[in-house]
Formats: C-alpha cells, sequence, structure tokens
C-alpha cells in the first residue's frame, strides 16, 4: 500500500479544497447578505456581538487562506476553536442527526482540526512560499 502514501499530497489538497469551499460559502453569506442579523444573533446567543465579526472574518477569510493553502494551519485552527463553539452553543441541543443537528459542523471541525497536523502539504502557497520545504507529510 506504498503506493498510496504517494497521494497523501492529493488527499490534502482535496481535504483543503472541501474545507475552504464550504467556509467560504458561509462566510461570504454572512459577510455579503446577512450581516446585520448574524450579528444580532451572535449577541442573542449569550456572547458579545462584536464576535460575530470574528465568525464572519474567520468563515471568510479563513477560507480563502485554506483555500490556498496560505497559513494553513493558523486559519484552521481558528476554524476548530470556531466550530466547538458552534457546536456547544447552537447545535448541541439538536442532537447529532437533528434538525440543526451538530453532525456537520463536528465534520467541518474535524477536517479543520487534522489540518492543523497535517499542514497544507506541498500542493499549496505555503509550499512554493518556503521553496519547497515540508509541508507537514513525513517522509517515508
Amino acid at each position: 500500500m506504498r503506493y498510496l502514501d504517494r497521494l497523501q499530497p492529493l488527499a490534502l489538497f482535496v481535504l483543503r479544497l472541501t474545507l475552504g469551499v464550504i467556509m467560504v460559502a458561509h462566510g461570504s453569506q454572512k459577510v455579503f447578505h446577512h450581516m446585520h442579523d448574524f450579528v444580532h444573533t451572535v449577541g442573542g446567543l449569550g456572547m458579545p456581538s462584536w464576535l460575530a465579526y470574528f465568525v464572519m472574518l474567520t468563515e471568510f477569510l479563513g477560507g480563502l487562506l485554506i483555500l490556498g493553502g496560505l497559513f494553513t494551519r493558523l486559519a484552521a485552527f481558528a476554524i476548530t476553536i470556531e466550530m466547538l463553539v458552534a457546536i456547544w452553543k447552537v447545535h448541541w441541543h439538536n442532537g447529532l442527526t437533528g434538525d440543526h443537528g451538530f453532525e456537520f459542523p463536528l465534520a467541518v471541525g474535524t477536517i479543520a482540526f487534522a489540518l492543523i497536523f497535517f499542514g497544507a502539504g506541498p500542493i499549496a502557497l505555503d509550499h512554493i512560499l518556503r521553496g519547497g520545504a515540508s509541508g507537514g507529510i513525513a517522509k517515508r
């Protein structure tokens, strides 16, 4: 199965694309269409309303960074924290698979968590800008 090891960069690329597209899609909806409503929603959850701007920044800009593979670990860390808070404050009481359950933010947060440890991989701007330095996958 060593031949599959050579496909790890592709797997990381697919994980990054999936997470990046999801985050940019959700973030852009909040930033460009529902900013005012989202700020009030966050305030209604018992959190400071200004945290909504950090959520929007994390989703939209963090998603763009993940897509390009730039500052991947930092963006993935921010997304992981955001998903944990979303599960705790919004989705937990709906159960895993109920209406607005936490299965989707759990899956998104898990992808982000993995990218914290594996990095962007070699198909990423981080890798190119560092002159081909290790992108997080151990050499075998």
